[in-house]
Parts: structure tokens; sequence; C-alpha cells
């Protein structure tokens, strides 16, 4: 029976030295009677020496793959790549600029009689979504506008700016509208792939440099395949236009809240990751098309009434953040051929500078009524025009690797989730525009007690504003949306009761005694125009006290201001007046120098600037 020996064998010797000395010290206390030449040119040595070399080689790439598993060593872009999505952060290839452009056209008057002129409508223009507009100094930089323009209508959101263009005597001949929209800088191309029979979790490569995002994706029957972050994802955010048809009983806020903000289930869904900057993969879902799914909102009745392909699911598990539950991660495509639009652009080049966008593709562009004069048709197609007044910004190189490091350290710590309260403020004031405006946002737990019982264990107050800018509460159409959009964010213990913060309508009136050799409506001008900018609303918050003392030493600081002699607030309530119709007592709200806003969520608004800041000069 043979012996067991023992060898000292150890295992912290990982470059070629180290290996190379051990192999030594091995040899000379295992083997000293069969081999003792340790010269440099024995063959010995060669052999000692060679399994050194391949000992420091595999130490090296053993190191190196450990390195590249973490993502603050991580060196190489594709294992960057992978590491940013696993945690949640995608990264960005390309940086896309970011422009509004004015647009013009002028439409004939139209005479209702009595000397009273309008513009005629039936000559207005619409433009259509995805609509190019070129760059004069670089043809080559296209921007793109994502959203329709209907010159025709006008709401707060979307106002229509009319003016008069011509007259002919006293009598206006041609109206001019102005309109904005937002525009990024980005081309629309197209790819087309060909699938045979269903593949899971089939997956097509775009490649192409500045690659920005999936625009939409269809297949060969007019389906439309739907983006999300995640194949288990089953939800999605539907956008309705808010006509009568679609939900009768909101239709009388679309001029607030043009689309109605839904949850739709979706089978046609894929995920998109980048694997290097010029390559981006789309990944499709495991599922038969042929399997049997539904497209309605969560339900909690749906629970255990069975579907053909599952008839129980009593003992199913559920997610938090969706009620019904697949396991197909959507369907795979399959004896079909997909079109797939993408946008690419972006850059350092796109920042152009203001007035440089002019020119406008009109392929998308049409009257919205037919049978018009052709001769003033031609003439009013001719007017239209754009221009950016302000230069383009935002243009910039992808994200570099430490970009990628630091945003995806970020984007660990929140999940997108809505955790703090501060993190429902900032969600709620982030819900896309097309769903409604929420203006100012103030979230609190409520304090309730102990005879009062609710299910809302968070309170949120909002306001938005009209097509004035001035304050006014959210209408129920928007407050749905926003409980629909914050759905999909919240966590699953939090209940919300959306509310109006209440609005206080002050005035001001203020002293000042003016210095020698300066002219005093000057003077009163410039106090106006400086409490004005103090009391913008941009600047106002929900439960903002009001700085007294702020104000003596803002006006102290006007040319020509010799002494504030004295502010004082009031209130101004009243519907018939056009102002809020909440009374307030300014005088018992304040305290050593600060006007504190009521207990209940509460905003100072001076709603009518012109009228409700006055000044006069005093003698000293």
């Amino acid at each position: 029976m043979a012996t067991k020996t023992n060898r000292d064998i150890k295992y912290l010797n990982r470059d070629f030295s180290d290996i190379r000395d051990r192999l030594i010290e091995f040899s000379q206390t295992y083997f000293p009677n069969t081999y003792n030449d340790f010269s440099p040119t024995s063959p010995g040595m060669m052999f000692m020496e060679q399994a050194a070399y391949v000992g420091d080689i595999m130490s090296f790439y053993l190191d190196n793959q450990l390195q590249e598993t973490f993502l603050t060593l991580a060196k190489q872009s594709n294992n960057l790549y992978e590491l940013a999505y696993m945690f949640g952060y995608k990264p960005k290839v390309t940086g896309i600029a970011q422009v509004d452009i004015d647009l013009y056209q002028q439409v004939p008057s139209k005479d209702l009689g009595g000397g009273n002129f309008v513009p005629d409508f039936d000559y207005a223009l619409t433009i259509e979504e995805n609509t190019t507009i070129t760059s004069t100094i670089s043809p080559s930089v296209n921007f793109l506008m994502e959203d329709k323009c209907d010159f025709a209508f006008s709401s707060s959101q979307d106002p229509t700016e009319i003016s008069i263009s011509q007259i002919a005597g006293s009598d206006p001949t041609y109206y001019l509208l102005k309109k904005t929209r937002k525009a990024i800088s980005s081309n629309i191309n197209t790819q087309t792939f060909t699938f045979g029979t269903s593949e899971q979790f089939s997956t097509i490569n775009i490649g192409d440099n500045n690659i920005v995002k999936i625009l939409d994706i269809t297949d060969s029957d007019d389906n439309i395949w739907s983006e999300v972050d995640y194949l288990g994802q089953e939800m999605i955010f539907d956008k309705i236009k808010n006509t009568n048809p679609n939900d009768p009983n909101n239709t009388h806020n679309n001029g607030d809240t043009p689309y109605l903000l839904k949850l739709k289930k979706v089978q046609r869904r894929f995920a998109t990751r980048f694997t290097s900057e010029n390559n981006l993969q789309i990944q499709f879902g495991a599922g038969n098309p042929n399997d049997t799914d539904e497209s309605i909102t969560p339900n909690p009745n749906n629970v255990g009434i069975g579907l053909p392909f599952e008839q129980n699911k009593l003992t199913t598990a559920y997610s938090p953040t969706n009620f019904l539950f697949t396991n197909t991660y959507g369907i795979a495509p399959s004896n079909t051929t997909l079109t797939v639009r993408y946008l690419t652009g972006g850059g350092v080049d796109s920042n152009v500078p203001e007035g440089d966008l002019t020119t406008l593709n009109s392929t998308n562009i049409k009257f919205n009524k037919i049978n018009l004069n052709s001769t003033t048709a031609n003439y009013v197609f001719g007017t239209l025009a754009a221009i950016n007044p302000i230069a383009a910004s935002g243009g910039k190189s992808g994200d570099t690797k430490e970009e990628i490091r630091q945003n995806t350290l970020l984007q660990t710590t929140t999940q997108q989730r809505t955790v703090t309260l501060d993190d429902y403020m900032v969600r709620a004031l982030s819900m896309p525009s097309e769903y409604g405006i929420i203006s100012k946002a103030y979230i609190e737990k409520p304090t309730l007690d102990t005879s009062v019982t609710t299910l809302e264990n968070l309170c949120l107050y909002t306001l938005s504003q009209n097509i004035d800018g001035q304050f006014t509460t959210a209408n129920s159409t928007l407050k749905q949306n926003l409980r629909t959009y914050l759905s999909q964010y919240k966590m699953i213990g939090d209940s919300i009761e959306i509310k109006d913060a209440y609005i206080i309508n002050i005035a001001i009136d203020f002293e000042i005694i003016v210095l020698p050799n300066f002219i005093n409506s000057q003077v009163i001008l410039s106090c106006i125009e400086s409490l004005q900018d103090y009391f913008n609303r941009d600047n106002f918050q929900i439960n903002q006290p009001i700085l007294v003392q702020d104000l003596f030493v803002k006006l102290d600081q006007i040319d020509g201001v010799q002494t504030v002699k004295d502010i004082k607030f009031s209130n101004k309530a009243g519907t018939s007046l056009g102002y809020s119709q909440y009374a307030y007592d300014i005088e018992g709200a304040t305290q050593n120098g600060v006007i504190y806003p009521s207990l209940d969520p509460s905003i100072f608004e001076v709603k009518y600037f012109n009228n409700d800041i006055k000044g006069k000069v005093v003698p000293l």
C-alpha cells in the first residue's frame, strides 16, 4: 500500500518571481537527491520558470476577471454597461440638444359684422408630430419636434398667441398666429428585421452611431410593440386623447389636460440595452403569440376567476407593482417582419446658435379644413415660418466610464421609487405636461385626532396654473392622471390623498423717500418691478412665509431710494372680484416681521401685478 506524503503547499505566491522561488524551495525540500542543479541555464530551471510564467499569467487574468465584476473597478466598457443595467441605470451614448421653436403663420380675417373681425381658423395649419427642422449653418444637423402643433387649438398649456399682421384702412386683413414647440437634435432612422418561428428571448441588434432611443416598433400586421424597462414589466402608461368619445366625464377639462393617463397591460413588449457605444440590443419575450392574454387595467376582482391557460390563481405570488400575472415575459415575434424606427443625433455640434433653425420640412404640414380658396391657401402656406429664439443646449458626447460609475451608484440608492416625502413632490412635479401640469406640490402626513380614521397615510397638496399663469386648483382629470402616474412609483404601503392647497391673494402698498435729483415716477416703477420679481410665482412654494425685512432690504437697494418708510400687506378675496374665495387675517398672521401661511397648506400670491402692487413717494 502506497504511503501518503504530505506536502507543504503555499497558495500566497502570485507573480513570476514568487512562484519561481517557491518551486525552487519545493524541489530542494522534497527532492534533494533527485535534482540539485538550480543554475540559470539548467534544464530543470527552464521547466520551473515556464511553470512560473504560466502561473503568473493565470493569476493576472484571475485578478482581472474579479476586478471586472466590481462597478468601481471595472475598466472594460462592455462590463460597465452590463453592471449599469444590472443596477437599473441606462447609460447614454450621446447627449441631445434641446431648444424651443417659435412657429408662425398668417390667417385671413373673418368679418363678423359691425366692425368686428376675428381670425379665420379654417386656414389654420397643423404640423404633425416628428416634423424636422434643419440648421442653416450645419445642414447635417436636424431637430425633431416630437409634439403635434395645431394652430387652431389654444389652451392654458398650449396657448396660441394672436396679433394683427396686416390691415386695410383700420380693418385687419390678416392675423399672425404664434405657437411654441420643443425640439430635440435627432434624425429618424429605419431598419427592418424578419422573424421565422417563435424563439424565446430573441434579440436583434442595431449598429449605428449616436443612438438616442427607439421611437417605435411595428410588425407586418400593424401591431405596435411597446418598450418596457424589463420584460417582466407588463403595465405601461397609455396616452389617450381627452375627447368626448374616449371619456365623456372628463372632456370638459381637455383645455388643461389634453390627454388622459391610463395603465395598459401589453403582450407585445421589448427591452433595450446598449452593449457598446455603437450597438443597441433589443430583446423580446419568451411567450407564444397564440397564448391567451388580456389588455385590461389591474383589478383585484380578477383574482381567482381563472384564465384558459391558468385555471387557479389564488396561490400565485403577485408582484406589488402589477396585480395581473403572466409567466411569458411578453410574447416573442414569429413569422413577421418588424419595422424599427430609432433616433440618432446629439453631440456638441447640435448646440446651434439662436436664429439658426429656420428650414422647416413641409412634408407633414396640412390645413385643418378642405375646400379652401386656393389663392388664399397658397399665400397662407407660404407665410409659415419657424425660428429658435435662443441657442440650443444640452448636446454633448455620451457618458464617460467614470460618469457611468457615478450615475449607476446614484441610481442604486433610488431605484426610481418614491420613498421620502421629497421624492413624492419631485415625482408629482415631473409628470409629463400632456397629462396636465402640477405647478406646486406639498406633501405631509395627516394629523388626525383619535376619533378620526382614514386609509390615507399621506396628503399631497397641489396647485395648477391657468392660461394667464395664475394659481388655480387642479381639475379632477389632472388629479386622476397624477394618481395614475404616482401609482407606478409609490411604495406598496403608501396611500395618497390628493388635495387642493389654499390660495391667499395679497396686495402690497409701500411708501418710500426718494433721493434728490431722481425722478419719482422712475424710482417707483423700479421698486414695483423689483417686488414683481420677488413675488414671481416661480419663486414661491406652498407654506412659504413672507419675510417682510427682506422686502425692506430689496427696496432699499433700488437706485434713488433714500428710505423705505413703510410696507403694508392686505388680503384680496372674493371670486366676484377675480380673487380667491378664501379670506385671511394678514395682521394676525404676522409675527416678528414674518407673515406666516395658514396651518392648512397654502400659498401667497399677488394675482394682478399691475394692480396689486402700489407705491408712493412721501416727504422726508
